[in-house]
Formats: structure tokens, sequence, C-alpha cells
């Protein structure tokens, strides 16, 4: 049976926090399918609990346990089996605002009885910070319309802080379907390819002002705690040689030319990502990989695309020559992290 939505909850060793993130979304009621990804956890009762939710609401709760394949698998997995008209990936460690999510399915049934078809809902996020117990709330009323659908030529520029995360979005499912997009396994930062890829197949978006998902952020072992993230540098460069693959930039038509300069401003930040963690590092080893993934793109893209990453946006900020190049570059960055607070 179709429902209006489906939320895909990957699950790793979660049971200390997954039982709030599916409580709200199981105010949803019968309208939503959740389907909880198990996947190969083994430290907690994770696989427990995700056949307890499925035990106790048959209807609305799926559970699948598989080999361990990372989160990407796990939304893999959801996007496989959902049934859901529409489909939002909900990490476990965070959770949804109840009387958002209420407006926001509203909102889409409305969109399904006058058969109008949407393929992409944007709403707000809001960084929950453990740390210090603050919160940064990001939103899009200078970009996008309100109230009524659109598409990318009445978009208006984003700021640096604005690109959409898999918090921010809802797809039709069908889109994710088409793209044909396999996120990779084993592999952390794949949340920046769910909200690249698709993007050339959304033709209608809606935006509704509203602060639907709550991103708990500050925890030590957390993927974007920023040691985590120059350990694992080599799967940011592995996300990023992916979307420099997965799209040709050049190939979207000329109504589409906003998309294309979103697209190319995030291939750009993808780019400054891995390249101040591999500065980070600072061993010679890390010097090397930045040089090869330089030339990655140049070799992969056309010489126009390489030009704007390179000398006219944040990736080639990032990628300036020599020692001091390197502390201009990381000074760049912790200013830009003390303003937008993204990790």
């Amino acid at each position: 049976m179709e429902k209006l939505i489906t939320f895909a909850v990957p699950c790793y060793n979660s049971a200390a926090y997954m039982r709030h993130c599916i409580e709200t979304l199981l105010t949803a009621g019968e309208q939503a399918e959740i389907i909880l990804v198990d996947d190969g956890s083994v430290k907690d009762d994770t696989p427990a609990i995700c056949d307890e939710y499925a035990a106790r609401y048959p209807t609305i709760v799926r559970a699948i346990h598989q080999e361990n394949g990372g989160h990407g698998e796990g939304v893999n997995q959801g996007i496989r089996n959902a049934c859901g008209l529409y489909y939002k990936v909900v990490d476990s460690d965070d959770w949804l605002d109840t009387d958002a999510l209420a407006r926001v399915l509203a909102k889409l049934r409305e969109f399904v009885e006058q058969k109008v078809t949407l393929d992409l809902m944007i709403c707000n996020y809001v960084y929950e910070h453990v740390e210090d117990n603050t919160r940064h709330t990001v939103r899009y009323t200078n970009v996008f319309p309100q109230n009524r659908l659109f598409t990318w030529k009445h978009t208006l520029p984003f700021r640096p802080d604005q690109n959409m995360l898999m918090h921010s979005v809802i797809y039709r499912t069908q889109v994710l379907r088409d793209c044909g997009m396999v996120l990779p396994k084993h592999t952390f930062y794949v949340d920046n390819i769910f909200v690249y890829q698709p993007l050339p197949y959304v033709r209608t978006m809606y935006y509704m002002n509203e602060d639907l998902y709550r991103y708990f952020i500050g925890r030590a072992d957390q993927s974007v705690n920023e040691k985590v993230m120059v350990s694992r540098v080599d799967q940011q460069l592995r996300v990023t040689r992916y979307m420099i693959d997965c799209q040709d930039l050049n190939a979207l038509p000329p109504e589409q030319k906003k998309l294309r300069r979103y697209m190319l401003n995030y291939l750009s930040m993808m780019m400054a990502i891995s390249s101040v963690f591999l500065i980070m590092d600072g061993s010679q080893e890390a010097a090397a990989k930045k040089a090869d993934i330089w030339q990655y793109l140049r070799g992969h893209v056309s010489a126009d695309i390489y030009r704007h990453v390179r000398y006219f946006s944040v990736g080639g900020a990032m990628n300036l020559k020599g020692r001091l190049g390197d502390q201009i570059s990381l000074g760049g960055y912790r200013i830009a992290q003390k303003i937008f607070k993204f990790n």
C-alpha cells in the first residue's frame, strides 16, 4: 500500500538515542512508513529496538537488518524498499519537530489530492549544539519563494551557509529512483551526493518556512567532528570524486542556469572541504592527495568549470600555494567556522 511519505532511519549502534527520533516520526501516523535500517549493529540493542517498534506498529514501522554497509547503504536500502510517495532520511540521533511535521505533511497531502506533481519539498533545519546548548537555524527565506510552486529560474542566490543538506529536503521518491543514484558503501559524507546528484531531475519545488529537522551536533564521535573528518579524509575525497563524475554541469539546459550555478558552487565547497582537511593533516602524503584531487578535477570537467572552481570560488581559496597559502586557507576556514558553527 502506498503511503504519503517514507522516513528512512539508518541505525548503527544507536540504542542510546534512536527512540527519541522514532517517537517524533510516529506522530505522522498511518500516512507514514518508517523504515529502520539496522546497519549491522553489534555493540548495543539497536537490532532489538528496531524489531520492537516493528512489532508494536506493524502498519507503520518496518525493520530491515543488513550487513554493515555504512550510512549510504542504509539510505539506498530505504529507497529500494520505500512505499511512500515522498522520501526523507532522518538520522537516528536527530529528530523532527512534530508541529512542523504535521503542517508539512498536510501540504504534501494537499498536493496529492490536487494531483499536483511536486518533486522537492524544502524546509529549514536547526543545528542543536550539544556542547554549549545553543541553536542555529538555517532558513531559505531569501532564496526561495514562499507558498507557491516554483522552479530553479525563480530562485535567488544562496549564501555560503545555505546549501541544501539532507536535513532540509524531502524528495518525491521516484525522482531518487529515476536519477539512478546509488550511494557508495562504507563511506561517510555521502549525504552530499544525496542533495547533489538528483537535482537535475527536480522540476518543481515548494519551500515551507518551517523549522522541521533538528540536527544534533557536537558529539565527539560524530562524523562531522573535525578530528574525525581529518582521520576520514580519504572518504571525503571519495565522495568528492563521485560528485565530480556524477553530473555534467555543462549538459544542463539554459533554463537551468541557476541550478548549474548552485551545483557549481556546491562542487567548489566540496573541493574546499577536501583541501582544508588535507591541510590540517599536514603530512607530505596529505599534500600529495590535495594535489591529486585538484588534478582529478582538472582531468574530469570542462576547462571553464575547472577555471571557476580553481580561481573564482571558495574551493580555490582553500588551495593557495605554499605554507603561507595553507595558513591563509586555514585562517579563512576558522573564521567561517566561528560564524556559521557548522561543526
